[in-house]
């Protein structure tokens, strides 16, 4: 690990300010939407039980044990009451009282409208300093609190306890529901990038807890997520996106970002990025990448990144045996590796990584899913990520865990290329697939 450590506590905080300042231009864009006082808790699914450190942090936010007081809403489940009582019984064993808000769409016995505007709920929950969204669909979410984009007074009362400077929670379903635009069902990301994103399918009206400058996906890294949210970004006029992995969350407060839990979470700046809406599908030039770990902290009104007291600031690796001998460095080109599933679990980060690690400029890969048969010429695009340094790109890692980093500014092209039908008897000459042409 020596060779990621930069000589100095000093020239660590240099490098800190003169990089990290480059997002601070998007701090004019984030804020207008948004309320001053209130806490959004982006969770992004797969929340573990065991995770105490964000089941912890949303009571503390809430107020701490023997204050924070949670109106749990399963609105999104399939299993409304089993759903509340796993949240519930979380939230009470690390000190909060919770209590179940019955208007959840496949709740057996209940009056789904009659609760909605029900006085003793709506008063159950302003008297609430908290509210936590379940998991599940996050369409019944919107249709049952805000049908046809009209806000119910349940919804009307959840904002209050916002608005006064309450917390709103959510996992998975839950955390899709903060942005103003949210995915409704858009499970195949391939589609997406290929243009299939229709309002009221696709995508839907969001609840806009955390303002309307600022996108946030969930189940990110694992999913792929990075595909689907460049399109929205890109067709919906944002310019910052924050994907937020499983089990672990994104607090939102006073414009400023804390990532806590297992892994991180992907911000993407489209500030400086290009893009051609003619072709139709995904494609998208300078955009910025940066990977926030467990700890880090990102201001978004300074657009100044703090990564975690436990990482040092790092140099990419050079071949540390042929500088010794004053040797020159091997050179494979301008391309280190070649990735063939940039969808894949964890992959995005993965690629920005190798940037760190690697004395080569760029890194490339492949979104490249094709089903047997498939003749249209959108069926058969895939995507190539140009994944490269910029002269402000930095990172930071854990001296004790060369997995635990934080990047900063990875920037990243992506353009369509034509896939090969995968049951072609014979395979195409190589210059046709577009694919390894990329590699020469």
């Amino acid at each position: 690990m020596d060779a990621l450590r930069f000589i100095s506590t000093r020239v660590r905080g240099l490098a800190l300010r003169r990089g990290v300042v480059a997002l601070g231009a998007m701090a004019a864009l984030i804020g207008a939407g948004a309320a001053h006082a209130q806490t959004a808790i982006v969770i992004g699914g797969a929340l573990r039980m065991d995770n105490d450190a964000v089941w912890q942090r949303i009571v503390d936010e809430a107020g701490g044990p023997g204050k924070a007081r949670f109106a749990v809403l399963a609105t999104a489940s399939v299993a409304p009451e089993r759903s509340a009582q796993t949240i519930i019984d979380e939230l009470v064993r690390h000190g909060a009282q919770a209590e179940h808000i019955p208007v959840a769409p496949r709740l057996e016995g209940a009056d789904l409208q009659k609760n909605l505007a029900d006085p003793e709920l709506l008063a159950k929950v302003r008297a609430s300093n908290a509210v936590f969204f379940s998991g599940g669909a996050q369409g019944f979410i919107v249709d049952t609190l805000q049908p046809q984009g009209r806000p119910t007074a349940m919804l009307e009362a959840i904002w209050e306890v916002y608005r006064r400077g309450g917390v709103v929670a959510g996992t998975s379903a839950g955390a899709a529901i903060m942005s103003r635009v949210m995915f409704r069902d858009a499970l195949d990301v391939m589609g997406v990038m290929r243009g299939q994103m229709r309002d009221g399918q696709e995508v839907d009206r969001g609840l806009g807890f955390i303002g309307d400058q600022l996108f946030v996906d969930q189940h990110f890294l694992k999913r792929g997520r990075i595909g689907r949210m460049l399109p929205l970004m890109l067709a919906k006029g944002y310019r910052l996106g924050l994907g937020v992995e499983e089990n672990c969350a994104a607090v939102i407060h006073d414009q400023r970002v804390d990532i806590i839990g297992a892994r991180g979470a992907l911000l993407v700046d489209l500030r400086d990025a290009r893009s051609d809406p003619a072709m139709g599908v995904l494609n998208v030039r300078g955009a910025r990448l940066s990977y926030l770990d467990s700890g880090d902290r990102h201001d978004l009104r300074t657009g100044v990144t703090e990564p975690a007291p436990r990482k040092t600031a790092a140099n990419p690796v050079v071949p540390v045996r042929a500088a010794a001998q004053g040797q020159p460095m091997p050179s494979r080109g301008p391309v280190d590796s070649f990735q063939p599933d940039i969808l894949g679990d964890n992959r995005i980060v993965q690629a920005m990584t190798e940037l760190l690690r690697s004395p080569a400029s760029e890194v490339r890969a492949m979104a490249a899913r094709v089903r047997p048969g498939a003749t249209g010429e959108r069926d058969r695009t895939g995507f190539v990520f140009r994944l490269y340094r910029g002269s402000d790109t930095q990172g930071w890692v854990d001296d004790d865990d060369p997995r635990d980093v934080t990047l900063l500014d990875v920037r990243l092209d992506v353009r369509p290329v034509r896939l090969p039908d995968p049951t072609a008897a014979a395979p195409l000459p190589p210059a046709t697939l577009g694919v390894p042409a990329i590699m020469r």
